[in-house]
């Protein structure tokens, strides 16, 4: 039987639900804030879900992600008796993957028009006209950026920009300003999730370097963002020049 009481603790996942299967979502974390208005029982973050909370839901299944939550939490909401469904996305394929899967447990029997629309838009990408090298901060104090296997990079390197550190053992590694400079990127990708960059906070840390600001929904969440991401990023980095 298919579920009727989910609980997403991924905002891009809860998203997805309840575009797909409007009233199955019971709750979702303090982040899951589109679609705007959303009415559920919100059950904390996604590093500190309220297990109490989620377990009171008495869902049929919980929807994580093995990046976004942690293990320790999701193994307690086994332990209370829940089901839970872990997601793993490190690329559009897999994102589009993980979204069947993710949808049809959750009782979506017709493939969403959304989907469709999303896996178009980025089929029908023309071979990019050029190729730049970025740098990608996702955090600062300390500066951390995208490293290998990363589903941001993936969608960047679709839009012709190849970020230095994806050959880094580590994901999100930890970068010193000074060599983020010394790397001399073609451009600065800097998104507003997790820390929001903003024209006041970040370009005044690369002087002479073009920073595109991204929208962190666009290149970070797998969701209905995803029809129009290819439009909206593709003209940030387009218009990220010296």
């Amino acid at each position: 039987m298919s579920p009727a009481r989910v609980v997403s603790l991924v905002p891009s996942l809860t998203e997805a639900v309840a575009h797909s299967a409007p009233g199955v979502l019971v709750g979702a974390t303090d982040w899951c804030v589109h679609p705007a208005g959303l009415d559920v029982v919100r059950v904390g973050g996604t590093k500190n879900p309220n297990a109490d909370r989620i377990t009171a839901l008495a869902p049929d299944l919980v929807i994580a992600n093995e990046e976004e939550n942690r293990e320790p939490d999701l193994a307690a909401l086994r332990a209370a008796g829940l089901d839970v469904l872990v997601t793993e996305v490190r690329t559009l394929p897999g994102a589009f993957r993980e979204l069947d899967r993710v949808l049809t447990a959750c009782g979506v029997a017709a493939r969403p028009r959304w989907l469709d629309e999303a896996e178009t838009a980025w089929d029908g990408l023309p071979a990019p006209a050029e190729r730049r090298t970025a740098v990608v901060p996702v955090w600062r104090r300390p500066w951390m950026v995208l490293g290998r296997d990363t589903f941001a990079g993936d969608l960047l390197s679709r839009l012709g920009v190849d970020q230095l550190y994806a050959a880094h053992p580590e994901r999100y590694p930890r970068i010193p300003l000074d060599e983020l400079r010394a790397v001399r990127p073609d451009l600065v990708v800097l998104p507003d999730e997790p820390y929001r960059f903003t024209p006041d906070d970040g370009p005044e840390a690369f002087p002479g370097l073009p920073c595109a600001l991204v929208g962190g929904r666009h290149l970070t969440w797998y969701g209905p963002s995803l029809a129009e991401a290819p439009a909206v990023l593709g003209r940030a980095l387009r218009a990220a020049r010296p």
